[in-house]
C-alpha cells in the first residue's frame, strides 16, 4: 500500500495518480494533512499507528510500503473552538502529526520528509547547491537591511531589481492568493523604507527569452516552456500564455540531476530562466511544486513516473 499525504483541496494530480495505481493493482490511502485533527482518530504507539479519517477508512501503518508527499496544509482547528485554546490545539496536533509521519521514515518515500523540509525552507541554501553544481544564479542577497539593499541595487542591478517573498505560498498556477514577484527601479527604490518587518530577497532584473518550468522526477526531466519575455511572473500577468515541451541542453540536465542528488529530493518542480544573454539561470526548485498544468497542456506521464519509481522502490525494499 502508498500512502499519500496531501490535502482535503487537492484534486486532478492525485486522481491521475491514484488512477494509475489502480491499473497496477497497487492499494492506496489518502491522508488529508489539514484534517489531521480532531476529525481523525489516531492512536500512536512507538513502532506503528492506527489512523481512522474523516470518511472512516481505517489503516494500521504497518501495511504502508511506501509514501508519497504530495502536499501538506496547515492542520485546520475548529471554529467553535475557545480561542484561548487554539494555540495548543495547533501545537499538539502538529506533534502528533510529526510524531505520526517520522515512524514511517524507514520507508521509500518522495520525497523523504526532512531533506524537503531543509530544502524547502531555505532559498538560499537552494542557490548554494545549485551553484555548487555549475549552474548560473542570479546575484542575492536576504536582508531586511534598507541600505544594504540600496547598495545591492546600485552595484549588481543595472536600474533594475526584483524582490521576492522568502515564504510566499502559492494556491494555484493561476495566481488566485498569490503574491508575485515585484520589480524594484530607481523609482520605487525609496518603498523599501520599511524592510524592517519583512525581510525579502532581492535579485538583480534578468532580461528572459522565457521561462521554464522543470519537473524533475529520478532523473527524468519534464520541462515546459512558457512564451513570457516581458513579466516578471506569468502567474499573475494577464496575456496569452501557453506552454510548450522544451528539451533541456544535456549539459543543464546533468548540472540538475547532481544538484537533486545532493539534495536529496527524488521529486521537485525547478523554476529556470533563459535570459537574452543566452545563460539559464536557475531560480528555485520546490519539492511540493505544481505540475498538473503539464501533464495536462503537454501530455507528460509526471504522476505515471511519481508511482512506477515508488512501487519500484517498495519492491526492492521488501
Amino acid at each position: 500500500m502508498i500512502l499519500c499525504i496531501t490535502h482535503s483541496g487537492d484534486f486532478y494530480n492525485i486522481d491521475l495518480f491514484f488512477d494509475y495505481l489502480k491499473t497496477k493493482n497497487i492499494s492506496y490511502f489518502r491522508l488529508n494533512s489539514d484534517r489531521l485533527n480532531h476529525l481523525q482518530k489516531i492512536m500512536i504507539r512507538e513502532d506503528f499507528f492506527e489512523l481512522t479519517d474523516e470518511l472512516g477508512n481505517t489503516i494500521n501503518s504497518k501495511e504502508i510500503q511506501a509514501v508519497w508527499h504530495r502536499k501538506s496544509w496547515g492542520i485546520s482547528i475548529p471554529e467553535e473552538l475557545d480561542e484561548s485554546y487554539r494555540s495548543v490545539f495547533l501545537k499538539e496536533y502538529v506533534s502528533l502529526r510529526y510524531n505520526l509521519l517520522t515512524i514511517l521514515e524507514h520507508l521509500p518515500w518522495i520525497n523523504p520528509l526532512e531533506n524537503e523540509n531543509k530544502i524547502d525552507g531555505n532559498k538560499m541554501f537552494q542557490l548554494k547547491i545549485a551553484k555548487k553544481n555549475n549552474l548560473t544564479i542570479p546575484k542575492t542577497i536576504f536582508s531586511n537591511d534598507s541600505d544594504r539593499i540600496t547598495a545591492f541595487f546600485q552595484e549588481s542591478c543595472n536600474g533594475k531589481m526584483v524582490a521576492k517573498l522568502h515564504g510566499v505560498i502559492s494556491k494555484s498556477m493561476s495566481g488566485e492568493n498569490f503574491l508575485s514577484t515585484n520589480i524594484i527601479d530607481e523609482n520605487s527604490l525609496d518603498d523599501i523604507a520599511d524592510i524592517a518587518y519583512c525581510p525579502m530577497i532581492f535579485q538583480p532584473y534578468v532580461e528572459k527569452e522565457y521561462e521554464l518550468r522543470i519537473v524533475y522526477v529520478n532523473g527524468e526531466f519534464f520541462t515546459g516552456k512558457i512564451n513570457n519575455s516581458e513579466n516578471v511572473d506569468w502567474r499573475v500577468a494577464k496575456g496569452n500564455y501557453f506552454w510548450s515541451a522544451y528539451h533541456l541542453p544535456e549539459y543543464i540536465q546533468a548540472n540538475l540531476t547532481s544538484m537533486m542528488k545532493e539534495m536529496g529530493l527524488y521529486i521537485g518542480a525547478i523554476d529556470m530562466i533563459k535570459g537574452k544573454d543566452g545563460n539559464y539561470y536557475f531560480l528555485e526548485v520546490n519539492p511540493q511544486g505544481e505540475w498538473g498544468m503539464l501533464q495536462k497542456e503537454l501530455n507528460f506521464p509526471i504522476a505515471e513516473r511519481i508511482a512506477d519509481n515508488l512501487i519500484k522502490r517498495m519492491k526492492t525494499n521488501e
